[in-house]
């Protein structure tokens, strides 16, 4: 058995339906020799957000996948790699790497080497007998822990060697780990004793699929609950506990809550300092649920610490609840008190997400493309900058994984790879990406690849012809050689890849066209809608603290 019969038979085994890559690299061909579809992308860093977004939608079940060439293939997906890494997603890549005795010989690029720092574990396949072994490792680093890329590099050299049959291979096992009794017992004891707890509930309960325990513990012990940004739809935000997602910008609610808090209690969280995360408030007594210890009194200090699954944390929290027959809080004067600071909120805000004005508020957009589509069979993502800040507050999310967060690493043109791998992952699902006209600018291209592989995406693109974030701090570039202008016409381009484009200017065809173009979905067809929108660079940002200006 050659090398690439062996590694696409292991593939085969772990559930491995896709591989999605850019030429060259012999796996794309030997996947499809195994009945496993092969994706080819425009360029490198989209695929590999393609394939992350696999894993995130299927809570790590099945693993994404991306391969590349030697050389600049490798070299050219280091910022997906890095996000990926940064976002705790699991995601097996396997680039080309140069002949066994040119690997160490520069400027040659080895990916071994240089992807160290932003992956769980990078290693070369230098002897064909080892790759039962070597596939073994990286699928166990993959399904088991914290999330991450996991690199496996395949020389150029190695394709004719012959891996002993039969194939040594199964496919690994899961393991999971739940937290020590005596802190559970610890934790408890603070939630019991708390005047004013709050949950702050992270991506680690989508992989854990903790959704129901999250629900059952807010309700037990009428606990308001906010997620980051990675975490948001972990807890249904339709819910009357549910105070919202906090990234950059954030509801109101999260910051009255978490700044008037006695005892956070953070679940499937990093509570990692970022300026796109939570600023969370200082001086709280804190239990620090996570899988990884490592993140314990990382960046907040932590009173009681539970290591491991977020399901088995929780289950082992509510079990302990019911052991000591605690009582159950009404949770009226709870919610009572969300509605009246969400209303104060929303009050303000309802002036841009109703806005007539034309331009478009993009605040707008946003209001009327969630009134339109059925949210809880929709798959959203933002992207960097803007679209994030004006998406991410106000969308409500009601189901469990029907929001793609992310923030840590913030790359331009993340969504649109994230939008396309949410699709394959399900395909039954509306799945939309949107971002702005600076962050087309850097994977719009691939936009032909959704028309190409048939995956029917509907991307929102805000187009206020500018670096609007920019604007405040490049004031003199701006003014003496206009170089926050930015611009195109996208919906030509979105025609002219295929796809259907459509540009929005009128305030009364926002809603029409948004129909318009998930049709066009539904027949098959990716499309793309632009929308002529103001420079807005207001965001719903509340500092630590500000929460108490709030009675």
């Amino acid at each position: 058995m050659k090398v690439g019969d062996a590694i696409a038979e292991i593939l085969r085994r772990e559930g491995v339906e896709m591989v999605i890559g850019y030429p060259v690299n012999h796996v794309l061909e030997y996947a499809a020799i195994a009945n496993i579809r092969p994706i080819i992308v425009r360029q490198e860093r989209t695929g590999a957000h393609m394939a992350d977004a696999i894993s995130r939608l299927t809570s790590g079940e099945k693993i994404g996948v991306f391969v590349m060439q030697s050389g600049p293939g490798a070299e050219n997906t280091y910022g997906a790699i890095a996000q990926a890494y940064a976002e705790s997603v699991p995601l097996l890549v396997m680039p080309g790497g140069y002949h066994r005795r040119l690997a160490h010989v520069s400027p040659n690029y080895n990916a071994t080497i240089s992807m160290r720092d932003i992956t769980k574990s990078a290693e070369p396949i230098n002897d064909a007998r080892e790759i039962p072994a070597i596939m073994r490792r990286a699928f166990s680093r993959l399904k088991n822990g914290r999330g991450g890329p996991v690199l496996v590099e395949i020389p150029n050299d190695i394709w004719g060697d012959e891996v002993p049959e039969p194939l040594n291979y199964k496919p690994v096992l899961r393991s999971k780990f739940g937290p020590d009794p005596a802190a559970v017992v610890e934790a408890v004891s603070l939630l019991a004793g708390a005047k004013r707890p709050v949950i702050y509930a992270g991506q680690g309960v989508h992989y854990a699929k903790a959704w129901p325990q999250l629900k059952a513990l807010a309700e037990r012990l009428s606990i308001p609950v906010c997620t980051s940004l990675e975490g948001k739809s972990a807890f249904p935000e339709d819910h009357k506990l549910a105070l919202g997602s906090g990234g950059a910008a954030l509801p109101l609610t999260v910051r009255h809550f978490l700044d008037n808090a006695d005892v956070i209690f953070g679940i499937g969280c990093s509570f990692t300092e970022t300026a796109f995360g939570v600023e969370m408030p200082l001086g709280k007594r804190v239990i620090h649920a996570t899988l990884d210890p490592d993140h314990v009194n990382k960046d907040l200090e932590a009173e009681v610490a539970l290591i491991g699954d977020a399901a088995l944390t929780l289950d082992a929290v509510l079990s302990e609840i019911e052991g000591r027959r605690l009582p159950r809080p009404d949770p009226q004067s709870v919610a009572d008190e969300i509605q009246r600071i969400r209303a104060q909120w929303m009050k303000k805000w309802m002036v841009k997400l109703r806005s007539d004005e034309a331009p478009f508020r993009p605040y707008r957009v946003l209001w009327d493309l969630q009134q339109t589509v059925d949210v809880a069979n929709t798959i959203i993502t933002h992207d960097a900058g803007s679209p994030r800040d004006q998406l991410s507050p106000f969308w409500v999310s009601t189901t469990p994984l029907s929001y793609i967060g992310w923030g840590k690493s913030t790359q331009l043109g993340y969504g649109l790879g994230l939008a396309m791998g949410a699709k394959l992952a399900c395909p039954d699902k509306l799945c939309i990406n949107v971002w702005g006209d600076a962050a087309i600018g850097f994977t719009g291209m691939d936009f032909e690849t959704a028309v190409r592989e048939r995956i029917p995406i509907l991307s929102i693109l805000l187009n206020n012809h500018s670096m609007a974030m920019e604007l405040p701090i490049m004031p003199v570039s701006t003014e003496k050689y206009r170089s926050t202008d930015i611009g195109g016409d996208y919906a030509a381009f979105a025609k002219a890849m295929g796809g259907y484009g459509e540009r929005i200017t009128d305030v009364s065809e926002i809603i029409p066209a948004i129909k318009r173009g998930i049709a066009a979905t539904e027949a098959g067809q990716p499309a793309l809608l632009e929308f002529i929108t103001c420079q807005e660079i207001e965001s719903s940002k509340y500092p630590r603290g500000s929460g108490n200006l709030y009675p």
